[in-house]
């Protein structure tokens, strides 16, 4: 493979990454469970708020590696 090759598939795999982010961010708030999954953390006190989405984050990282374990079959052939 050539360099330019190499260059256009990591091209398409930030576009496609680009598209992912873009339709999470659309989607985000659509999605009656993201960020209030039990085990998420939302400590409210006298005039502030932290929010710890534990489980949320541990949901997203398990997609996103099933994600980029697809992506990696895609262009191993």
């Amino acid at each position: 493979m050539t360099e330019i090759e190499n260059l256009g598939r990591i091209l398409i795999l930030f576009g496609l990454l680009l598209l992912f982010i873009g339709i999470a961010f659309v989607l985000s708030g659509r999605i009656p469970l993201i960020g209030r999954l039990p085990g998420d953390i939302y400590i409210q006190r006298d005039g502030a708020s932290c929010w710890f989405p534990i489980t949320t984050m541990i949901v997203i990282s398990i997609l996103l590696s099933i994600l980029i374990s697809l992506i990696g079959l895609l262009f191993r052939r």
